[in-house]
C-alpha cells in the first residue's frame, strides 16, 4: 500500500463514526452490507423480470434502445455491464483502478474520505461502480445508462463512481436509483467523482425512485476545467425516508460553467434535504441552479449556494417551491457569496400553493379540477428541467405525467 493509501485508509478510519453535517444520523450498524457474489448477465434483457421492471421506472431502459453502454450495480454486485458505441471506455471502478495506475490521481480527489462516516465505509468497502471515460475529443452522441439497485431488505450500498470526460469530449449519463420490489428498509451511500478536461461536456441526468424506508446518502464532487460544460438534472418524485444530498461543483478554469436542475417532490413521511453548490474560482465562468419542488406533506429543503472567488463571472439560483394540501413543510434557502468586487449575482426563491384563479381559468376551458391542478404541477415541474436533450427529457416527463401528482 502506497504512503497516500495508507494515509486515505487511516483518514477514512478515523471518520467511521463522523456524522454529516445535515440530515438524519443512520445506525450503520443495522443494515448487513451488499451481496458480492450475484452472477452477472451479458445483457440488461437477460436479467430477472422484476429487476427489468424495476429499472423502468427510474428511467433505464432494458433493450438498451438509444444506449451506447448500460451498467447495472445491484447491491455490492455489478450484475451487467455492456458497451456498443466507440469513443469511451465503461467498466467497474474496481477493475479500472486495477488497469489505470494514474487514475489514483482522480480517485478520492473530489470528496473528501473522511467527509463523514458514509464517505468513509463506502472507502474502506472497496466499493464497485461505475467508471466512464469520454476518450479526447470524442462526441458520444447517445446516452449512457446506468443503474443502482438495491435488492435486499437492510442493506447498506456503498457505491464509487468516476467519470473523466477528456479534452474536447462530449458525453451524457443517465443514472438510475432504486430499491426492488419487497425491499422497504435500506441504506445507499454513492460516492460520485466528475472530471470535464478543457472544452468538454458533461450532462448528468439521475432519478431516484427509492422505498418507504429508505436512507439516501449521496456525496458528489465535480471540477470543471476552461471551457468545460457540467449540467446536472436530479429528479425525486416517489417516497422516501431520508435523501441528504449537496453535490460540489468547482469550476477551475476561465469560461467553465455548471448548471443545476432539481425537481423534487416530498410526499408524506419524507424529509428532502436537497441542495447543490458551485464555486466559481475562475475568470468568466458562469453558473446556474434552478430547483422546483412540491410538498405533498413531507418536508423538503432546498439548499442552494453560489460562491464567487473570481472577476467576470455570472451566476444565478432560483428556488421556488409549492405546499399541496394542509400539510408539508417547504424551505427555500438561497446563498450567495461574493469575494471580489467584479461579480453578478443574482438569486429568486418563492414559495406557495397553486393560484386558485390558475384553476379555475383551466376549469373553464372544460377540464375537471383534479385535471386542472394536475396540469398546473405537471407544468411548473417541467419548468426546472433545462439544458438536457430532448431524449432524455421525454423520459423524465413521462416519469412526471405518470406520478400521483398528475392526475387525468
Amino acid at each position: 500500500m502506497s504512503a497516500s493509501e495508507d494515509e486515505l485508509k487511516k483518514r477514512a478510519e478515523s471518520a467511521l463514526e463522523k456524522q454529516a453535517k445535515l440530515g438524519e444520523d443512520f445506525d450503520l450498524s443495522k443494515y448487513d452490507e451488499g451481496a458480492r457474489d450475484i452472477p452477472q448477465s451479458s445483457s440488461l434483457n437477460e436479467l430477472s423480470d422484476d429487476v427489468q421492471e424495476t429499472l423502468l421506472r427510474c428511467g433505464v431502459v432494458p433493450s438498451e434502445a438509444g444506449r451506447v453502454g448500460s451498467m447495472v450495480v445491484l447491491d455490492n454486485s455489478v450484475v451487467a455491464s455492456t458497451q456498443t458505441g466507440k469513443g469511451f471506455e465503461l467498466m467497474d471502478t474496481r477493475d479500472a483502478l486495477k488497469k489505470y495506475s494514474w487514475l489514483k490521481d482522480y480517485s478520492w480527489k473530489a470528496v473528501e474520505v473522511d467527509a463523514d462516516k458514509y464517505t468513509a465505509t463506502t472507502y474502506l468497502n472497496d466499493s464497485p461502480g461505475y467508471f466512464i471515460r469520454a476518450m479526447p475529443g470524442h462526441k458520444v452522441k447517445m446516452p449512457i445508462q446506468t443503474c443502482l439497485m438495491v435488492g435486499r431488505e437492510r442493506t447498506a450500498q456503498t457505491i464509487h463512481n468516476v467519470i473523466i470526460v477528456e479534452e474536447g469530449a462530449s458525453l451524457e449519463v443517465v443514472t438510475g436509483c432504486t430499491t426492488k420490489p419487497g425491499v422497504e428498509k435500506a441504506i445507499h451511500m454513492g460516492i460520485s467523482e466528475f472530471y470535464v478536461k478543457k472544452g468538454g461536456s458533461l450532462t448528468f441526468t439521475m432519478i431516484h425512485n427509492w422505498a418507504e424506508q429508505v436512507g439516501v446518502r449521496p456525496r458528489t464532487g465535480i471540477i470543471v476545467e476552461e471551457g468545460g460544460s457540467f449540467v446536472n438534472n436530479y429528479v425525486i418524485l416517489k417516497k422516501v425516508r431520508s435523501v441528504q444530498t449537496y453535490p460540489t461543483a468547482r469550476l477551475v478554469g476561465k469560461g467553465a460553467v455548471g448548471h443545476f436542475n432539481t425537481v423534487a417532490v416530498a410526499q408524506p413521511g419524507a424529509v428532502l434535504d436537497l441542495g447543490s453548490r458551485v464555486v466559481l474560482s475562475a475568470p468568466e465562468t458562469k453558473a446556474e441552479i434552478i430547483s422546483r419542488s412540491i410538498t405533498t406533506g413531507g418536508e423538503v429543503i432546498n439548499r442552494g449556494r453560489l460562491v464567487g472567488e473570481a472577476p467576470d463571472i455570472k451566476a444565478h439560483l432560483e428556488c421556488r417551491g409549492l405546499i399541496l394540501g394542509n400539510k408539508g413543510v417547504n424551505i427555500a434557502i438561497p446563498e450567495l457569496e461574493a469575494r471580489v468586487p467584479d461579480v453578478e449575482m443574482t438569486h429568486e426563491a418563492s414559495l406557495g400553493k397553486i393560484a386558485r384563479d390558475q384553476v379555475e381559468y383551466i376549469m373553464s376551458r372544460g377540464l375537471a379540477e383534479d385535471e386542472a391542478v394536475g396540469m398546473i404541477v405537471r407544468g411548473f415541474l417541467e419548468v426546472g428541467i433545462r439544458n438536457i436533450p430532448e431524449e432524455l427529457k421525454a423520459e423524465i416527463d413521462a416519469t412526471i405525467a405518470q406520478s400521483d401528482l398528475a392526475p387525468g
